[in-house]
């Protein structure tokens, strides 16, 4: 998939192009395992936050209200990923 093909995509609304992007991306062009590897993150995210553990709010706050969209766009990238390994199922070869 090319990057017009993205853009057309985004111009167009049509998000079922994007996510499958997502997917056969983070799934190494396995879709279902990259609907697998986007569930890891949020799971592994979800149970650190199930103690309600004391956390840095006003650093998220901050950040977001401070930095363009672009860069959290890579931040929420490099979470993600972080949050994959962290499940100890790392498919990917290599780093970013």
């Amino acid at each position: 998939m090319s990057l017009d093909y993205l853009k057309k995509a985004v111009a167009d609304g049509d998000t079922e192009k994007l996510i499958r992007y997502v997917r056969l991306h983070f799934g190494d062009g396995d879709e279902a395992a990259g609907a697998k590897e986007i569930d890891k993150a949020w799971i592994e995210a979800l149970k650190l936050l199930l103690d309600v553990p004391e956390t840095k709010r006003e650093f998220i706050l901050e950040t977001l209200a401070e930095k363009d969209a672009a860069t959290l766009a890579h931040l929420f990238f490099h979470l993600h990923f972080y949050f994959v390994r962290r499940s100890g199922e790392w498919i990917h070869d290599g780093e970013l």
